[in-house]
């Protein structure tokens, strides 16, 4: 699949410790884009965050267990991008989902022409 021009970045801002079938929500999130056919995504780990309950997460090097903030970034069409939608919907219990417009320069999944 090859995108450029108007697409969509969403963005699902979870915890690190949230799980969906027995392994992380963020895999499962990946694993469900994926088997979508959407064109990829990826995660970002936090080191600070804080959300609805105001309470805040940190990677402190005494704390071994940390529920820290994790991003799920996925860029794709709308079309695709509303595929995903009604299983976040169903595995999310807590976070946020944002989605906003993203203007795809270039996407060469199959390496540079020429």
């Amino acid at each position: 699949m090859r995108l450029e021009g108007r697409c969509v970045l969403l963005r699902v801002f979870i915890g690190e410790s949230d799980h969906y079938g027995g392994k992380p929500l963020y895999q499962a999130i990946l694993e469900k884009a994926r088997a979508l056919g959407l064109s990829g995504g990826t995660v970002f780990k936090g080191m600070l965050g804080f959300g609805a309950h105001s309470k805040i997460h940190t990677a402190k090097i005494l704390r071994l267990s940390e529920d820290l903030p994790v991003v799920v970034e996925i860029v794709d069409t709308e079309e695709n991008v509303g595929k995903i939608l009604p299983f976040l919907d169903a595995v999310i219990k807590e976070g946020l989902i944002t989605k906003e417009a993203a203007n795809v320069v270039f996407y060469r999944p199959d390496g540079p022409k020429g």
